[in-house]
């Protein structure tokens, strides 16, 4: 009997409740008003995160724009970060939950499916990789050993992909279709196969583990 392909959604839902759970700068994340989906390379991007609403939670801009709908299982979700095949293919555990601290760190601390103005790249520069990475250093002590054996994994996973994209924000009225409201219609688990670099031991290292 073949082998059922761990649900690589399952593990990310778990890794972002043990983050909101543990890392105070995380309390406000929810992780399911969070949808994650793999999607296609985006020059050497790991993921990135999309903004499901206007401030204050709102569908509607003041100049009338309106961001389409996600709805899963009836709750409609906030932000949808995509993990970009670089993600699956040659990092290593350590990075990969560095990439979903990453991308964390944008949202609001209002979690209102809007982004941190002050957490932007263009904004901070060099400054923030220097805030991220002690928290990805605090996190991955505190990390538990199963949930980073699952981000080691090697093989295929199975992960929500888009059959059809929501697209940008849209005026009402204009010519074009637009659908308004996307749900697990518009998903399907699709085949990921990742391939995480063994860790090299150190000489010193392995010389201890000689020793008996």
């Amino acid at each position: 009997m073949a082998r059922r392909r761990p649900n690589f959604n399952k593990t990310l839902r778990s890794l972002i409740r043990d983050i909101a759970a543990k890392m105070p700068e995380f309390g406000h994340v929810k992780a399911g008003r969070i949808l994650v989906v793999a999607g296609e390379a985006r020059r050497a991007s790991r993921g990135t995160v999309k903004p499901l609403c206007f401030r204050g939670g709102k569908s509607t801009d003041r100049t009338g724009r309106r961001k389409p709908i996600i709805r899963i299982r009836g709750k409609r979700m906030l932000y949808c970060v995509t993990l970009r095949p670089l993600f699956f293919r040659g990092s290593t555990a350590q990075a990969r939950v560095e990439t979903v601290i990453h991308e964390l760190f944008h949202l609001s601390r209002r979690f209102d499916g809007t982004l941190h103005s002050g957490r932007r790249h263009a904004v901070l520069g060099r400054n923030f990789s220097r805030k991220l990475k002690p928290l990805v250093r605090r996190y991955l002590k505190l990390c538990p050993p199963e949930l980073l054996a699952a981000m080691a994994h090697s093989g295929e996973v199975s992960i929500l992909q888009w059959l059809e994209r929501p697209g940008p924000a849209y005026h009402p009225g204009s010519p074009r279709r637009v659908r308004k409201v996307y749900t697990e219609d518009q998903l399907y688990s699709g085949v990921a196969r990742m391939v995480t670099p063994k860790v090299r031991l150190s000489r010193d290292t392995s010389a201890r583990s000689k020793v008996h």
